[in-house]
């Protein structure tokens, strides 16, 4: 397997980008990992860690950058040479199974969407990242990609990510919910509403497993497998879990720092906040897959260090094994709203 990867996006790059990925080259062998960005840069980075390149790693030169300051919609476009630009045109033409970024968010869906193209019939591309609740693990789609939505967005959100439930989670019938305000049917706005009877009927015709509307709360406690949203709710959650998450790992690490007895206590419980805070890491997840496209395009954090990065190209791998896009090609008839 063959994974692309861009070497200058991200508040990191190209450093923490390639160590992230030299890494990844020394714990996986097997795979063929490809730096893309400008190559003197590059190859520098590479000398600060190990000196030569691993023989599973390879450097294509890309001379432009897409930064935060570009326009997102037109900046992959106009910088036809950025790193973005030309892993993307290498994974259309074959050249990788996966392309991984912590560069603009926005650029990458554009990019994505106009270089690799979505599945057709997929009225759009949506991230859905895989969280972790009281009950296993999560993917909640969308979380970014698409602030407003229609009804039938919702809908093929829905089968796009109990698609990839059932593949990377290895569940047989993925609990699909609607993110809501409330459980019953007539909560939340009309969008809301009117998804729920789409979702309904694609339940009773047994075509999802519908479980109903779920409030937030309820999906952190494990109340479905798919948390079907639009990307502004979708993203608002996102961020609330991710600094819950690093605000209770801080109380709880200042709990146990206050005396010699809670210091003593914090030994003997040593290996259950580690294996907490791992839950909540979110270098731990890594990346987020753009679901819809007609090959995986992962989406690392700005932020991403080495951990991050090595965790988006394990993601990237996984959606590569998934293979989610045949899936939903094979099944576009069922998510058209007049179904």
């Amino acid at each position: 397997m063959k994974i692309i990867i861009d070497a200058m996006g991200g508040d990191n790059a190209p450093l923490e980008i390639v160590r992230g990925v030299l890494n990844t080259a020394k714990a996986r062998p097997d795979l063929q990992l490809v730096l893309v960005g400008r190559e003197g840069e590059v190859r520098a980075a590479v000398a600060k860690c190990v000196g030569p390149l691993p023989d599973n790693v390879s450097v294509v030169n890309a001379t432009e950058v897409i930064d935060m300051h570009d326009d997102p919609a037109t900046a992959f476009k106009t910088k036809k040479d950025s790193s973005i630009t030309v892993g993307l045109t290498m994974l259309k033409n074959g050249e990788g199974d996966a392309f991984v970024s912590a560069g603009s968010t926005g650029a990458l869906l554009s990019a994505g969407t106009l270089v690799v193209k979505r599945i057709r019939g997929i009225r759009r591309a949506a991230m859905a990242p895989v969280l972790p609740t009281a009950g296993g693990q999560m993917v909640l789609i969308d979380c970014g990609a698409n602030a407003e939505c229609t009804v039938e967005y919702l809908l093929q959100f829905a089968y796009l990510g109990s698609f990839y439930a059932s593949k990377a989670l290895n569940l047989d019938s993925p609990r699909v919910g609607l993110l809501n305000i409330g459980a019953e049917d007539s909560k939340g706005d009309q969008l809301r509403r009117d998804a729920y009877q789409a979702l309904k009927a694609a339940g009773e015709a047994g075509r999802l497993n519908f479980v109903g509307n779920v409030e937030a709360k309820e999906a952190i406690k494990g109340g479905c497998d798919v948390l079907v949203a639009d990307g502004f709710s979708g993203n608002v959650m996102l961020k609330t879990i991710e600094g819950m998450g690093s605000f209770l790992g801080k109380e709880i690490k200042g709990m146990f720092l206050k005396s010699l007895k809670t210091k003593a206590a914090a030994l003997l419980v040593k290996k259950g906040l580690d294996g907490f805070k791992a839950r909540l890491d979110p270098d731990a997840i890594g990346g987020t897959p753009f679901l819809g496209l007609q090959k995986p395009v992962v989406k690392a954090h700005g932020s991403s260090g080495a951990k991050a990065l090595e965790n988006a190209i394990y993601q990237a791998e996984r959606a590569v094994k998934a293979d989610v896009a045949s899936q939903i090609a094979a099944n576009i008839e069922l998510m058209k709203i007049d179904n």
